[in-house]
């Protein structure tokens, strides 16, 4: 089975953590304007929120790819506890993809909030999230 890890960053948080997942499930991590080249059993698509809702990117991701994704599993980084979680489901269900009900976030910095994060800490979480997502949804 096969998985790939998008990501969307603005400031790098976002990018340290899919670079993280990445590691742990044996992919590489690429932007979300590279199209996927071949069907992935899961795609792990990484986040976050810019003036409440995800980055257009990410959702243009989804469309121009949908019929390439199995199940997609969210992460992210937020200053706040909101989540681009709801707004990815939303749209994976318009393109009828599913999507895996647990997701990923850790705190990111803004401003001068949550400065430094994600931190390693959060990485090795992220890390450690998407091993058992992978074993839970049964890909090797």
């Amino acid at each position: 089975m096969r998985v790939d890890v998008r990501y969307f960053s603005k400031n790098g948080a976002t990018r340290k953590l899919a670079e993280a997942i990445a590691a742990a499930v044996g992919a590489e991590a690429l932007t979300v304007d590279i199209p996927l080249e071949k069907r992935a059993d899961v795609v792990f698509l990484g986040a976050s929120i810019y003036g409440g809702k995800p980055d257009p990117a990410v959702l243009q991701f989804i469309r121009q790819n949908a019929k390439s994704i199995g199940k997609i599993v969210v992460f992210g980084s937020a200053c706040t506890s909101r989540s681009a979680f709801p707004a990815i489901k939303a749209a994976a269900a318009v393109e009828a993809v599913k999507t895996a009900e647990m997701f990923f976030q850790c705190k990111g910095a803004f401003w001068f909030f949550n400065k430094g994060r994600p931190n390693d800490q959060d990485c090795a979480d992220a890390a450690e999230f998407a091993k058992k997502q992978v074993k839970l949804l049964g890909v090797t």
